[in-house]
């Protein structure tokens, strides 16, 4: 019997929060038969948040939608380098302009992925209704919790928890985080998110909320709606996309 053909579905939202205005940026494009999604988050208090985040997605969105497929991980390595560039570029008398970045290739025709990150925007892969934190984040505190001073349940209400360890448009070196390709499987769910996102509703809310969800839009209203329903006054921009891998007909 011939394999089913893997198709992809697809959501995305990015939402202001209480902040004065959303320094996210979220992008969903396909290469031919292959996908690539990415989210950035400009840093909070930063000039130019906003800008070093558009600067990333848009830099990005020319390198990945002009690669040859197969994807390779040295060119998502590369447009990563590349957008990092671009951010550094773009700043004004030398005020710091940084940005996260998180970015996702899925080529559903060869049924495999890869990804590559930068800062503390996450890459979730859920399977079989199991979430998985395939992303590790770039921060002081995540730092201090694989050295053994901190426990993870500690680094969650530590003060400085947010504090970026590398950045797009930092000073100095860069290594992003890419990946060699994944394999795909049917029922695989990425959800790519912003520290607004999954620090107000933590992995537990996440998977729970995909139980009920019929469709990537839905399931990205049910934990938009679960953000907003806190009422915090401080919300911060949080935005995310959605990608669910189903099974097609056989070829």
């Amino acid at each position: 019997m011939a394999s089913p053909t893997l198709c992809l579905l697809v959501a995305a939202c990015s939402e202001q929060g209480t902040r004065t205005v959303n320094q996210d940026a979220v992008l969903v494009r396909d290469n031919g038969p292959a996908w690539f999604a990415v989210l950035a988050d400009g840093a909070g208090g930063h000039a130019d948040g906003g800008e070093a985040a558009r600067r990333a997605v848009s830099t990005l969105q020319a390198g990945l939608g002009d690669a040859t497929l197969p994807w390779r991980s040295e060119v998502l390595h590369d447009a990563v380098l590349a957008a990092h560039a671009d951010v550094r570029k773009g700043r004004r008398n030398e005020a710091p302009m940084h940005t996260t970045v998180v970015a996702l290739c899925i080529d559903p025709l060869r049924a495999f992925a890869l990804w590559s990150h930068v800062g503390d925007s996450r890459l979730y892969r859920l399977r079989e209704r199991r979430i998985h934190q395939v992303t590790r984040d770039d921060t002081l505190v995540q730092g201090l919790i694989d050295a053994g001073v901190l426990t993870p349940e500690q680094g969650l209400h530590h003060p400085h928890k947010h504090h970026l360890a590398a950045a797009l448009g930092i000073d100095g070196e860069l290594q992003p985080h890419t990946t060699a390709p994944q394999p795909l499987e049917v029922g695989d769910v990425f959800l790519l998110c912003s520290d607004g996102w999954w620090a107000s509703l933590g992995d537990a809310s996440i998977a729970a909320s995909l139980a009920d969800a019929d469709s990537p839009a839905a399931w990205l209203s049910a934990m938009r709606g679960a953000i907003e329903r806190q009422g915090r006054s401080d919300q911060d921009n949080f935005s995310a996309i959605a990608v669910w891998v189903v099974g097609g007909p056989p070829p």
